[in-house]
């Protein structure tokens, strides 16, 4: 039986509730399929497309043009696009781990373990009390 060499790299990213398993082909030109769309018309903001492209815009990396493909599912918008930046640079470094240095140091790595802290019993909120009164 012969072993047949992956033709993608796959790394996975998450961001509070969103969780995206990213796929990268090296490719002629660099594209990026979001859940069977185009990056633009996936995130309609500016900022959220430039999220997801900052790890191919770092400097030192050595990185050629790319083929994205991710599947994303849970949270909104911005931490759709962070968890795919987190994938895109997990996978990298899976390609090639002298890229790790450079990523670590622009942060692109690290996981923002920050999400939504669950509500408490017999408060309104996580931690809002309700008011308190003498009589």
């Amino acid at each position: 039986m012969t072993t047949k060499k992956a033709l993608y790299i796959e790394g996975i990213g998450r961001r509070k509730t969103a969780t995206a398993r990213v796929r990268l082909t090296p490719a002629s030109k660099a594209s990026v399929i979001i859940n069977g769309k185009e990056l633009a018309d996936y995130f309609p903001h500016a900022a959220a497309q430039k999220t997801v492209g900052e790890v191919f815009s770092t400097k030192d990396l050595g990185v050629e043009n790319y083929h994205v493909e991710a599947k994303v599912s849970g949270g909104g918008l911005t931490a759709q696009s962070e968890a795919i930046r987190l994938g895109i640079a997990r996978a990298l470094v899976k390609e090639s781990a002298p890229r790790r240095t450079v990523l670590k140091k622009e942060g692109y790595l690290k996981r923002d373990q920050r999400a939504v802290e669950r509500k408490k019993f017999g408060l309104k909120k996580a931690r809002k009390r309700p008011a308190w009164s003498k009589r």
